[in-house]
């Protein structure tokens, strides 16, 4: 028999000697899986005896984070503006930097009672467009993701959320198939160079999908398919917020505005990068 004290103890320096950081945050989000319970009871209760099968289960875990592989994977979700996704293989881990292009839609937004039309492009796990249906009660949306895998995921996260009458999910190639008539536009396309991909944490580069993160030589190819349909999917005045890598700002303007689109306005993430831009038609 141990305790939850013990046992994060334990998984603590196999943890970092693999490299991951915050190792005791890790140990206690997998014991918190294998006891199922939250962490607040968990260090309410840092002395309780663990049965030997709950021992075994967090120890299949901590293998599986040993490997690299992400919490969010392991656990099967990840929390997104007070929402939890699923997450799978398919999909990218909604991360906090994306919650900028939500923040940056609702400032756009004069009023959230309007049954705004909302189309996300590479939606994912469908973050971004079952944050905003959440806040905009009466608006109604669809996801394009050129995966079915990831479609299914997004379809999964709607119903789980309440919000499958409202959102609509569909495999597709950017907005090369969707009709006009949507008053707001948001992605989080690929961004990532190519040739920086292996670079990046195990974490991504070793367990979330390439096509969700590979962005070609530049990082910009996914913006040389989207922006040019954005005239043609917008209504005049109609609001399009793409987020983009932190050095990447002034070279999607550049793209924009040769599309005959406005730059409205930057935002900065919680890190101070320039992190997603406002374009209207």
């Amino acid at each position: 028999m141990a305790n939850p004290r013990e046992v994060i103890a334990a998984a603590v320096p196999r943890l970092e000697a693999v490299g991951i950081d915050d190792a005791r945050r890790d140990a206690e989000v997998l014991l918190c899986r294998a006891l199922d319970c939250d962490r607040a009871h968990l260090l309410g209760y840092p002395e309780r005896n663990i049965e030997h099968a709950r021992i075994e289960a967090f120890e299949q875990l901590i293998a599986r984070r040993l490997t690299r592989e992400p919490i969010s994977q392991i656990v099967g979700e990840r929390e997104f503006w007070s929402l939890n996704f699923a997450v799978t293989m398919a999909t990218l881990t909604p991360r906090p930097d994306s919650e900028t292009v939500v923040e940056a839609v609702l400032d756009m937004v004069p009023d959230r009672t309007q049954a705004w039309r909302v189309l996300d492009l590479g939606t994912g796990t469908g973050c971004l467009l079952l944050s905003l249906l959440a806040e905009l009660p009466a608006a109604t949306g669809v996801g394009v993701d050129n995966s079915s895998d990831a479609v299914g995921t997004a379809k999964t996260n709607a119903r789980r959320h309440g919000l499958d009458r409202r959102a609509s999910f569909v495999t597709g190639d950017w907005a090369a198939a969707i009709e006009p008539g949507f008053d707001i536009v948001v992605s989080n396309p690929p961004y990532v160079q190519t040739g920086a991909l292996a670079a990046l944490d195990p974490e991504v580069a070793e367990w979330e999908p390439h096509v969700a993160l590979d962005g070609g030589e530049d990082g910009l190819d996914a913006y040389r398919r989207i922006l040019p349909d954005l005239p043609r999917v917008l209504p005049e005045g109609g609001v399009a917020v793409l987020e983009h890598g932190y050095d990447q700002a002034e070279r999607v303007e550049m793209l924009a505005c040769a599309m005959g689109l406005t730059v409205v306005k930057r935002y900065r993430d919680l890190a101070g990068n320039d992190r997603c831009l406002v374009l209207k038609r």
